[in-house]
């Protein structure tokens, strides 16, 4: 009777044991896809911000502000804009090369003439 008891006890506790591995092994399962998704979107947000990373060090590339931008795209690119400006003085914006002079003026050049803005 004793020994039945103490195979019983055994039992049960190994039956709880095993339930209670199986369900972490679930949640792990989870854990891993959860984090595979959230490094996914983050190499998706990094490949954003090198490239917009090249756009602010180069004055040379056209930065386009369409009217159908939203109002968070189109600040963020008039932020790089004015950067630029301040950095190198120069800033190309929808196909046009804007420049700053030493008095912090703003203007471009059409047809060999400065037009200030």
């Amino acid at each position: 009777m004793n020994i039945f008891l103490v195979f019983l006890i055994l039992g049960i506790i190994y039956l709880f044991y095993k339930k209670i591995n199986s369900k972490k092994s679930k949640y792990l399962k989870l854990e891993k896809f959860k984090n595979k998704m959230q490094s996914t979107q983050t190499n998706i947000e990094r490949i954003f911000l090198r490239e917009e990373e090249k756009t602010f060090s180069n004055p040379n590339i056209n930065i386009v502000i369409g009217i159908y931008d939203n109002e968070d795209n189109t600040n963020r690119k008039s932020n790089i804009h004015r950067a630029r400006l301040s950095k190198f003085k120069k800033s190309k914006l929808n196909g046009e090369m804007i420049f700053q002079d030493h008095e912090k003026r703003i203007y471009k050049i059409n047809n060999g003439k400065k037009v200030f803005l």
